[in-house]
């Protein structure tokens, strides 16, 4: 007991002469900023905003504000767009920065350059009402350099490639209107590596756009407060962190909210959403901490526009996780920790044919321990040691020299290349080692570009890539803009096979909207090949971004929008992890994306936008046998100018847990797309234009109750369906030549498929003994090309004369034939070759045209002209003769030496019977039946069947035995066993004949 009285004295004396343990500070949690740049990189076109350049210091004293501005206008007005480099040091300013259109800020040092607004800064303390965030800011990005007098051209949806990068940013006291960045800007203009301490100022970034990284939000009423983004897109944040906002860590309405591993810290609220407006709200792998309201205030709750998602969401000392304005219900959390599994708020579809539920689904799950954060899929770049420059290394930069040899060597002998600002012509592809990282600081000034026409990647052949990344390695490729021209018939921007290590950023896919023309002091400007005015080239190209072979990584802040290709992004193949990070595809003819056979990727802030003149008939994202994948925030917008319809902005076929959360689907006018998801193998529709969530998960394909004598339609929404065939297994393949696919209806499935969808108008399609897959297509010669230094010509056969197809408009093409495996058409397509018929011993198969069209009446002569050439097919037995009419044959009709063929007179709506001889020459003409059109069939009974407005019915002799009435005009059939298969204009169908 004395002992006890002892301590308790002893305790208290010490209180009062002061010797008491003191309490221990609390630890910061929070890391230093750490610079991504620690070196000075060296660039001729860029600006150095230092003291021998500028009238400045660097050590916070002095006020460098109007030389900081003059840097900024001397890249604008000298180059048009280009880099300013500021050093380590302090920086203060005093008013307003103006950053135009595609010029960007990047530090560098062993530690971030820091700009600092000065205490009392003048202006900076007053309410702007007449100001959309009545705030003033440090850095306003614009569309152009303000004019004294006129109101300041804020950043808009045509302001391309601005950012700032690695820059810390401070707000001084008694600034309390300030906002460190004003950012409504477009496709790729992004911060990045940049720690805001807003104090006691207004917030620290104002109306955001398109794309952030690694960005850090201390102080201030708000980290971000925002309204819609530029032009209605979403905002896509990656490795976030926000910390002591004093009202919430964001404010928000209609800005699409796409945010993955973000950390809120010591905040009353997380996200609050404006109150009478929505908000399209994806989090994912992140965490709140010690947040005393509610994380989320939600307005418009019952509002389809209003979809809340949540994913894997850490929480500690957060008891309320969600409030909703209108009804005042609340989301309690699960005790001290637990983890938002998931939280979904909105317009749902547990299935593809579940009627549409407003709800909200919550699953939380109670925490014993903090959990391991999230780990970061972004890779470190190597350390900056050890890059080399480009241009010491030979390459010029100056958009005429051939590069290629100087870029190869260089990727062959070093792992990390810096690429400084010039535009690299290249004539061959770069192929890139296990670990090459190719680093540019802008897509637009720096540049990978060819020249039209360029040899080896011109002509017919298969897909040829600009770049190609290693297969399975991982490979970094930021920074670089990469343009095909317009006329360049094989070319793809980049392959990608690399792992689930690499990473592909900030680049751009250029040749349709975004050209930026490059000018240098003294030089003559320098743009690449507009699609203004080159419409003959359109859709000419294969896909700029190929993903496939195990292709894999993080791709983000992706522009694809060259008008040339055939699709902004393919990805096929592939089970390796992938992310997709603010993604934007647009402006194409007939393909945005497409997924075929991929699975484990998540595609975060996907934007796809159709244009009135290029892309009215455009679809936007096509999904195909793929699995395991995630679509969150998916915007799809059809844009003011586009004044026609279009069926739908999603093609699914035979997907499995596919889950969309948060799609978009609209336009300023009328002509959204007319449902947002379109499921071809069961026909069913998502009605919805908006809705929280949906799931795809294997839907079994319609029923199909083949009755003998009753035409069945398998399946539907094609524009113009022919060149029919089938295989020995009874597979059928049809075509759409102008929007240029090619199809499969599986017979042991019952499902369709899009096999191809390569820039080559296909007309008709047979297959060889091999059951490979033969295309008669159309080759339009490009001007200018010249192979081996000759211009490339493709003259018509000898019977071309005869026809008034060959002129007016039909001429000037050569007509050509592939083939393909159809289960790897990518890898297997190889042109034929012409060979004299002579030379080809033991045919046994003909592929002739089903139909002729001859309006000078000498249908049977062409018919039966003894073709010299033929196009041998790679089973070595099956030919296709050199004849003019498969340019406008719709189908290929078989003929097999020793028997007969029917062949149809188009222009006179007759069909004719031949015989075929030992080398495929037709002969012994007679007329079989006064009904005729595009093409004709024959069944294991010798029966035929013509097509002619129905589908008649002959036996061998010739005498009319029966007609089969079909929903549509037929336009090409074929006979697998015992079904007859019809394309209609629109859709398939099939017949059971016995």
């Amino acid at each position: 007991m004395l002992n006890r009285i002892l301590m308790l004295a002893l305790m208290v004396l010490a209180q009062q002469t002061g010797f008491a343990q003191k309490k221990k500070p609390k630890v910061n949690l929070v890391p230093e900023s750490k610079s991504f740049y620690q070196a000075r990189l060296n660039d001729e076109d860029a600006t150095y905003f230092t003291p021998e350049n500028f009238k400045i210091t660097n050590d916070g004293k002095t006020d460098v504000s109007d030389e900081l501005q003059r840097a900024i206008n001397e890249v604008k007005l000298n180059y048009n767009f280009g880099i300013v480099f500021i050093p380590e040091g302090i920086y203060k300013i005093s008013k307003t920065i103006y950053i135009p259109t595609a010029v960007r800020v990047i530090g560098y040092g062993k530690k971030r350059p820091q700009i600092v607004l000065a205490d009392n800064a003048p202006g900076f303390q007053e309410e702007y009402p007449q100001d959309k965030g009545n705030a003033k800011y440090m850095f306003w990005f614009t569309s152009s350099i303000p004019k004294e007098g006129q109101p300041v051209p804020d950043a808009g949806a045509s302001t391309f490639y601005s950012a700032m990068s690695n820059v810390d940013l401070q707000i001084g006291a008694g600034n309390p209107s300030a906002v460190a960045l004003r950012t409504h800007f477009a496709q790729h203009s992004f911060i990045s590596h940049v720690d805001i301490h807003a104090g006691s100022g207004k917030a620290g970034m104002f109306d955001v756009g398109n794309e952030m990284e690694d960005v850090r939000f201390f102080g201030g009423d708000y980290g971000i407060y925002t309204f819609k983004p530029s032009p209605g897109w979403q905002f896509m944040m990656v490795d976030t962190y926000f910390e002591g906002q004093r009202r919430a860590a964001i404010r928000s309405q209609e800005s699409g909210l796409t945010i993955v591993r973000m950390t809120a810290r010591n905040v009353p609220t997380v996200l609050e959403i404006n109150p009478n407006f929505y908000e399209k709200l994806f989090i994912e792998d992140s965490r709140f901490d010690n947040v005393s309201g509610p994380a989320l205030v939600i307005s418009n709750e019952g509002n389809a526009y209003t979809q809340i998602s949540l994913r894997n969401i850490d929480c500690k000392k957060v008891p309320i996780l969600a409030s909703f304005r209108i009804s005042g219900k609340q989301l309690a959390g699960q005790g001290e920790m637990y983890k938002v599994k998931s939280l979904t708020h909105g317009l749902q579809m547990a299935s593809i044919d579940a009627k549409p539920v407003h709800t909200t689904v919550l699953d939380l799950e109670t925490l014993k321990t903090d959990p391991i954060p999230a780990s970061k899929d972004i890779p470190a770049f190597p350390d900056i040691s050890t890059w080399v420059n480009l241009k010491t290394l030979g390459a010029k930069g100056d958009g005429v020299t051939d590069d290629t040899r100087a870029i190869q060597a260089a990727i062959d002998q070093y792992g990390a290349i810096y690429v400084p600002q010039g535009w690299y012509r290249i004539t061959e592809t770069l192929k890139l080692k296990e670990k090459t990282a190719l680093i540019g600081l802008n897509p637009v000034s720096t540049q990978f570009i060819l020249q039209d026409n360029t040899e080896a990647f011109g002509s017919f052949g298969p897909p040829k890539p600009m770049v190609e990344s290693s297969q399975g390695g991982s490979n970094i490729l930021t920074g670089i803009g990469i343009s095909t021209a317009a006329s360049n018939t094989r070319a793809v921007g980049l392959k990608w096979m690399a792992g689930a290590n690499s990473y592909v950023n900030d680049v751009k896919f250029l040749g349709g909207h975004g050209n930026i023309a490059r000018k240098r002091p003294g030089q003559e400007a320098l743009s690449n090949s507009s699609h203004v005015g080159n419409e003959q080239h359109w859709d000419t190209q294969y896909w700029s971004l190929w993903i496939t072979n195990g292709g894999g990584g993080t791709f983000k802040n992706i522009w694809t929008a060259n008008t040339f290709a055939s699709a902004g992004t393919y990805v096929s193949n592939t089970s390796t992890p992938g992310r997709v990070y603010a993604m934007s595809v647009e402006h194409h003819v007939r393909n945005e994306v497409r997924f075929k056979n991929v699975s484990n990727w998540k595609v975060y802030a996907l934007q796809l936008e159709e244009e009135s003149k290029e892309s009215s008939g455009c679809q936007p994202l096509e999904i195909e046998s793929c699995d395991n994948m995630l679509f969150a925030n998916l915007y799809m917008f059809r844009v003011i100018r586009v004044s026609t319809p279009f069926p739908h902005s999603i093609r699914s076929w035979n997907n499995r847990k596919l889950e969309f959360l948060n799609v978009h689907n609209y336009s300023q006018t009328k002509y959204p797309s007319t449902v947002p998801l379109y499921d071809v193998n069961t026909g069913i529709e998502v009605r919805p234009w908006e809705f929280n969530r949906l799931v795809i998960d294997n839907p079994k394909p319609r029923a199909i109750d083949l009755q003998v004598g009753k035409t069945v339609q398998l399946a539907k929404g094609f524009e113009f369906a022919d060149g029919i065939c089938h295989d020995s297994r009874g597979n059928v393949y049809f075509s759409e030549s102008r929007a240029r696919r090619i199809y499969k209806w599986s017979a042991s499935t019952n499902a369709l498929s899009l096999v191809a969808d390569f820039p080559w108008e296909p007309l008709s399609l047979g297959v060889d003994t091999k059951d490979n897959l033969i295309v008669v297509f159309k080759y339009v010669p490009k001007p200018g090309y010249l192979l081996d230094g000759k211009p490339e010509t493709f003259p018509n056969p000898p019977d071309a004369a005869g026809t008034s197809f060959s002129g007016w408009g039909n001429s000037g093409f050569g007509t050509l034939v592939y083939a393909m495996n159809p289960d790897q058409p990518e890898e297997s397509m190889h042109l034929l070759q012409k060979v004299p018929v002579e030379k080809v011993t033991g045919i046994v198969k003909t592929l002739n045209p089903s139909n002729r069209r001859r309006d000078s009446g000498d249908f049977l002569k062409v018919s039966i002209n003894q073709f010299q050439e033929c196009w041998l097919a790679p089973d070595g037995v099956t030919t296709v003769p050199v004849v003019y009419d498969l340019a406008r044959s719709n189908a290929l009709v078989e003929g097999y030496p020793g028997k007969v063929l029917y062949g149809a007179d188009e222009y006179l709506k007759r069909s004719v019977r031949f015989n075929v001889g030992p080398q495929g020459h037709l002969s012994e003409p007679q007329l079989f039946a006064e009904k005729g059109e595009f093409s004709s069939a024959v069944d294991s009974q010798g029966n035929v069947y013509i097509a002619d407005g129905q589908v008649y019915v002959f036996d061998s002799s010739g005498k009319e035995i029966n007609m089969l009435e079909t929903p549509e005009r037929p336009s090409t059939i074929t006979v697998a066993g015992d079904t007859l298969f019809i394309t209609g204009r629109n859709a398939l169908y099939a017949v059971k004949l016995k």
